[in-house]
């Protein structure tokens, strides 16, 4: 029997994912739903038998003839009533998203009842709340917010629980990666070497569930786009414009509303600033859902003075003045693809984060004394973030230089990171 080439990249073991279903089993029934055999035939291990570190070590290294995912399933996981208890949870919770849900706090409760849960993404789940709870929380939130999101723009049932899949099924591909490599604060902490993990688990996600699930393909497919921008800055295919679909510009307003949630004592309002903190990056219409919750709250609050905003706002300003020039020299002496690739790409990022300086005012100090200065300061958090992700984009677009080239982007990357230390 021959396996579909489709799922070649599943027929090993991910370690990795492995490793947290195995962790899962501890305290949830985790069975084999059928023989599992080796490639060979060879039967590694029988059905309704439990999973152990038994297992683990008859599939080192050993290609499978099914998917370990396809062949285990987790008979007391994540099921519709405990999805139901834990968004009724969330609801109940005074959280920053509670403006957003709560006007479709029913619509979302009844919609997560009658959620279809495939055995492959009921066991991930399962794996991903025993071992990973924080990541679980994360899609239980996001699942909420894509319903909520969908439900104010007036859709129907099938789009809702569509919506709320991609949401709840968005981060599945992290635990094919490292758990040092999450997403959680991985944006503003992690290094080069290990940001460079986690920019392929959108596209792991979408191969887990266009192979292994029956979901319909715009599910897939709105997975693999939530960290896409509209104008090209993302990951991981830098799409652009109506190269992302809606599902997948929605599931990424979504995402980069909790991502900016994360930070202690945020508003709603710094997550309305980040969507809107670089012009063309999102889908206006999901932005502006977020935005009008944001001004029915208290307004933010300000944690510094004006004089250290607008000292903190002349450093942006340098830095992003110097990079500039720099990114401007180094365009003009590039000759390898890939180096002159790397460069194009940071000029193009700094003039779109320029484009953003620009809209927000903040070059001007009038302007600041204008404003509220809470605004200010979120705003001028979310740029140096921005300036500081420019630095992993190059090298990411660089890949492996010869030294010289290496050495003069590097110049560049350093120079960013120094100037928003």
């Amino acid at each position: 029997m021959t396996s579909s080439p489709q799922r070649a990249g599943f027929l090993t073991a991910n370690p990795h994912a492995l490793a947290t279903i195995l962790d899962a089993s501890q305290t949830k029934s985790i069975i084999a739903s059928r023989d599992i055999f080796d490639v060979s035939g060879i039967k590694l291990w029988a059905r309704d038998q439990p999973v152990s570190q038994a297992l683990q070590r008859k599939l080192l290294d050993r290609q499978l003839r099914q998917p370990l995912e396809a062949c285990l399933i987790a008979e007391n996981g994540v099921n519709s009533r405990g999805l139901l208890l834990a968004v009724e949870k969330l609801l109940e919770q005074d959280t920053p998203l509670k403006p957003l849900l709560g006007p479709h706090a029913d619509d979302i409760v009844h919609a997560a009842v009658h959620l279809p849960l495939h055995p492959v993404a009921q066991l991930l789940l399962t794996a991903g709340q025993v071992s990973r709870p924080d990541s679980f929380d994360h899609a239980v939130q996001a699942m909420a917010l894509c319903g909520a999101l969908t439900l104010s723009h007036g859709g129907g049932t099938r789009d809702l629980r569509i919506a709320m899949l991609c949401g709840l099924l968005h981060d599945l591909g992290e635990m094919y990666i490292d758990p040092r490599f999450g997403e959680a604060d991985a944006d503003r902490t992690l290094d080069f070497r290990s940001y460079q993990q986690l920019v392929v688990h959108p596209h792991v996600g979408k191969l887990l569930i266009e192979q292994l699930t029956n979901y319909p393909p715009d599910v897939a497919r709105a997975i693999a786009e939530h960290h896409e921008r509209l104008d090209g800055t993302g990951y991981p295919h830098c799409l652009q414009r109506d190269q992302v679909s809606p599902l997948g510009r929605m599931l990424a307003v979504a995402e980069s509303t909790l991502a900016a949630l994360r930070k202690p004592g945020a508003h709603l309002g710094h997550a309305s600033v980040a969507l809107r903190a670089v012009p063309g990056e999102f889908d206006l219409g999901w932005v502006g859902s977020v935005a009008h919750a944001a001004r029915t709250q208290p307004q933010l609050q300000a944690t510094m003075g004006i004089e250290e905003v607008n000292a903190r706002l002349a450093r942006l300003g340098e830095a992003l003045q110097s990079a500039q020039s720099n990114a401007n020299a180094l365009l003009a002496i590039a000759k390898t693809p890939s180096f002159k690739a790397a460069v194009e790409l940071s000029t193009h990022l700094l003039a779109r984060l320029r484009l953003g300086w620009n809209a927000s005012g903040l070059w001007s100090a009038e302007a600041v004394a204008q404003q509220d200065t809470p605004e200010v300061e979120a705003i001028e958090d979310e740029l140096l973030f921005r300036l500081r992700a420019i630095q992993r984009a190059a090298l990411l677009c660089a890949g492996k230089l010869p030294d010289a080239d290496a050495m003069l982007l590097n110049t560049l990357c350093d120079g960013i990171a120094e100037a928003t230390a």
